[in-house]
Order: structure tokens, then sequence, then C-alpha cells
């Protein structure tokens, strides 16, 4: 829009003084009205605060004449146009405010229904506690590990350059390392403009094995272990399946594959790119431990692990065998919740595929635990994840540490114009449109990812000591309760079932377990009585 504009601008200046020159001297006077509209669209352009305003300038202006009179009207072409779950205005408006660092606190009491099922709340104390927000970290790396990460309680979840745009990735990288957090490169590969700016990176390796492959797809030793050298390299995340399409494997529109992005992830040109739904590498729970084994060598003893959502209950169990036959522990797990989001993903997978955050987080805690394995493993909370509250919930049900992708995305300016998939991201956020990206202004965006990130944090630290504890390792379920109906509701550990330490280890097992338990096995994903009828 900008080169229109500048093309718009210039016609009609010309045939206005034409006109004046030739016609009559009256038509001068439309330099009166054009002039300040010109001048307007020319600061929009120059100007480095709002995306929309720089990529579209003076009909950019309509979205906030639209929001100031009648904020619901952009809640309402977000809900319409959405095949997921939008946010909500209050969670906009936290983003917004934080990464903005405006005031966030609001008049007149509670903007919730309390009456309505659904409803949570902290349970808060009479003896209050001070907690250091700075205090907030988690160091990730089992007994294997030989470089542990020191990693904060909120970090930037999965997000690959491609899907993102090159501006976009390094405003994310900027702020974490502004933040001090850790930024999720997501399966897309190992960018520069992810290790530009100098932040802590989560190198994602998904089933495509982009940025450590081979010519045909394979998993390539050597580009691997070249890249997780990198000191800007902390974690190693591999990807089974992600919330918001498992079992599907990514997806990336051929009109967003660049050249440059094509050489990055080992790619051809002018052709989607599809990850395979499942690994070469391994097909087996020994396999995955085993792979989790040599990516830690290959890296020089940094912490590795690997992203799921739960979907078949027995395999993640049939996993948990494997450590202990295999005696190999990842050093984190990351569950995402079956709501997950994502820039392209069919309807049907984005809906109505994957367990739920919470109850997909709640399973593996109480896997690790019945299998006395969870002092090993740290465990990452990823899905939907916006406010301090919304961490303490996750907290709560067994979660370390957690990771937030829309959010963030929203902090670079995001509006949920529903146009990831299609390269036409108003925002520069989710496009390869150079004419686009150069909206987002990498300084500027960078300040409002980290304003969130601690904002967030602090947010955290504040209601930890409205509970009453010192540290988010303290909170338990029973700290958080919900409305289950009028005149009723529940705290947590009366919602969820939690297992006691080694509880899968001995006779009786719990009995929601027993049959899960009977058909697992660890050298196989497939059902016991499967493997008996093919043997």
């Amino acid at each position: 829009m900008r080169k229109e504009f500048f093309a718009v601008s210039f016609t009609l200046t010309f045939v206005t003084l034409a006109a004046g020159r030739f016609l009559s001297p009256w038509f001068y006077g439309l330099s009166v009205i054009l002039g300040p509209i010109i001048l307007l669209g020319l600061m929009d352009i120059f100007q480095s605060r709002h995306s929309i305003r720089r990529n579209f300038p003076v009909i950019g202006h309509f979205r906030y004449i639209f929001e100031a009179i009648r904020p619901e009207i952009n809640q309402y072409f977000v809900e319409s146009n959405s095949d997921g779950v939008p946010f909500s205005r209050e969670q906009r408006s936290i983003v917004y405010q934080r990464s903005k660092k405006q005031l966030d606190t609001l008049p007149f009491g509670t903007q919730k229904n309390v009456e309505e099922a659904g409803y949570e709340w902290v349970t808060h104390s009479l003896a209050p506690t001070h907690v250091d927000p700075k205090s907030l970290r988690v160091l990730v790396g089992g007994p294997d590990c030989k470089q542990p990460y020191n990693a904060s309680v909120l970090n930037v979840s999965a997000m690959s350059y491609g899907s993102l745009s090159k501006n976009a990735v390094l405003a994310l990288n900027g702020g974490a390392r502004m933040g001090g957090f850790a930024h999720n490169t997501g399966e897309g590969g190992l960018s520069p403009y992810h290790l530009q700016p100098g932040g802590d990176i989560i190198w994602q390796i998904g089933t495509g094995y982009f940025s450590a492959r081979t010519p045909d797809g394979k998993f390539s030793e050597d580009e691997f272990s070249k890249r997780a050298i990198k000191s800007n390299v902390k974690m190693i995340e591999i990807k089974l399946s992600q919330g918001a399409k498992p079992s599907h494997g990514g997806i990336l529109p051929a009109a967003k594959v660049t050249e440059e992005i094509a050489a990055i992830r080992g790619v051809e040109m002018g052709k989607d790119v599809l990850s395979p739904p499942a690994h070469s590498a391994f097909s087996t729970p020994i396999g995955l431990l085993e792979f989790v084994a040599k990516l830690r060598h290959l890296s020089g003893g940094k912490p590795v692990g690997f992203k799921l959502c739960i979907g078949k209950r027995r395999e993640f169990i049939a996993i948990c065998k494997a450590m202990l036959k295999t005696g190999i522990t990842p050093d984190f797990i990351t569950v995402d919740g079956g709501e997950g989001g994502t820039g392209a993903a069919p309807l049907e997978f984005s809906n109505y595929v994957g367990f739920p955050l919470k109850e997909g987080l709640t399973y593996v805690h109480n896997a690790l635990v019945g299998f006395n394995l969870r002092d090993r493993i740290r465990i990452i909370a990823s899905g939907r994840t916006i406010s301090g509250f919304d961490m303490i919930t996750k907290f709560a049900l067994g979660a370390d540490m957690v990771n937030s992708a829309r959010a963030m995305m929203m902090a670079l300016g995001c509006i949920q114009a529903l146009r990831c998939n299609s390269n036409h991201c108003p925002t520069g956020v989710a496009t390869q449109n150079p004419d686009l990206v150069r909206g987002l202004v990498v300084e500027d965006k960078a300040i409002r990812v980290a304003n969130f990130q601690t904002e967030t944090v602090r947010s955290v630290a504040e209601l930890l000591g409205a509970i009453g504890v010192h540290s988010h390792r303290d909170v338990r379920p029973w700290h958080i309760t919900r409305r289950t109906g009028l005149g009723e509701h529940k705290n947590y550990s009366e919602i969820f079932e939690f297992l006691k330490p080694g509880s899968l280890l001995q006779e009786p097992l719990p009995v929601k377990y027993a049959r899960t338990m009977s058909a697992a096995v660890a050298e196989s994903f497939r059902h016991v009585n499967e493997l008996e009828a093919t043997a």
C-alpha cells in the first residue's frame, strides 16, 4: 500500500495543479483537503510504532477509529472469521497493555461473571508473601546433561521462520535477549534471524529435520552437530506432535517459500512444504529415547527433550516404560494442548484432535510421578497461555515452565486478521511479502515482547505472594478453585486425580491406569494385543 499511496498522492497532486493552471483557480482549493491527507500518510509511513498504519497509510486509521467507537466490532469480525477460539477483549488488553507498558489496572471491580460455570480463581492467604520475579527460573538438565540451562518460567513457544517473517523472528529473539528468556525456533529450522540478536534459543527438531537434514530429508548428524553446538542454542526439542494438528505434520504454503527459506530448510521452491506425520529417525519408544541420547551427545551435553500432544494414553506410558528399560530420560517434556494455535491446519484437526492442555498436562505429570521419574524431568506447558493467572493454573497441574505463542505474536502487533496461511498478514508478522514485512519495526517490537514477558512474570510473582507461597514450585492443585454450577465449586485436587510417587510400579495399580499399563510396551507404540496378532 505504500507504493500505491505514493502513486496516488503524486497523481492527485499533479492533476490538481494542472486543473488549477488550465481550468480554474478554484481547483487549487483541493490542496487544502489533499495536503493534510498526504501529510498524514507520510507520517504513517515513517513512524515505527504501528504496523497497520505503516503498511496501510491513512486507511489504517479506520481500524483504530472503529475500535475507539465500538471495540466489539473488532471482536465480532475475529469471532465470525475464526476457525478456532479467538482472544477475548480481556486477553488482548492484557497483551497490548503490558507490551506497551500501559496502565493495566481496571476500575469497577471484577469483569467476569463469577456465577458462570467454569469461572476459576486462586485461593489467597491472609499471610501473603513477597516473591521476587527474578527468582522465578527453572534449572533444566537431568543427570546425563552436561550443560544445564537456567530458564525463565515464561518463554516464546515454537513458531517457525517461514510461518513468521524475518522481522518477527528478529523481534522475538531480540525481546528474549532483552528479557532473559528463551525463544523456540519451531520446526522450520535454525535461521540467521534466530541467531543474529543473540537471544537464548530452544532449537526444535521436527519430522522434516529442517537445518539438520540430508538432501533426501533424513536426519543428518553432521548438519545437526555444527548448529547445535552454537552458544545461542540452549536446549533441543524433538517435536513428536503439535496440539493444533497432532499426527499431521507441519504445513508451509508454497506462497511463503522464498529462496532463502528453501535454502535454510533444504527444500524445493514452488511447492508446499509438508513435514511428514512421523519421524524417520526412530519408530519406537526405545528408539525415541536413543534419539534423545544421540542429540544430547551431538550437542555437547545440552538439555534435550520432546514435545507432544497427548493422544493415546498408552503411548506415553510406553515411553515411560522405555525410560525405565533403557535408563535414558529426557531433560524436559513439552506438553501441547489440542487448543494450541497454528498458521495453517485442517479444521477438523484444530478442533477435534488431541487432549486439551489441562488434561494432557495432568496425565503427563501423573505418569512421571507414578513411575518415579518426575524429579529428573521438567515439564513445559504450551497452549493458550496469556496471563499470570493462566500460568498459575498450569503450575497447579504440574508444569515447571510455560511457553506462549499467540500472546507473543500479539505483542509483535498481531491483530488476529487470520491471514497467516495466505501470505497477506497486514501487520508483517506472518508473511514473506517484503512490503508488508517492512511495516514491522524490529527495534520497537522487540521491546514490546520483552515488556510483555517481564510484566507477566511480575504478575505471576504477585499472585504467588497473594496465595502465600514463596515459589511457583509451591503451587498445589487445591490453590485453584473452579465453579462447577451455581452454588457449587471444586478445587483442582477434587476435579483431577493425582497419583502418589511410585504408584505405577506396584500392585494394585490405580484403577484408571490399569488397562493402559497392560496395553503399553517399551518396544512399540502399538497396542500389546496388536503385536501379539502380528507375531
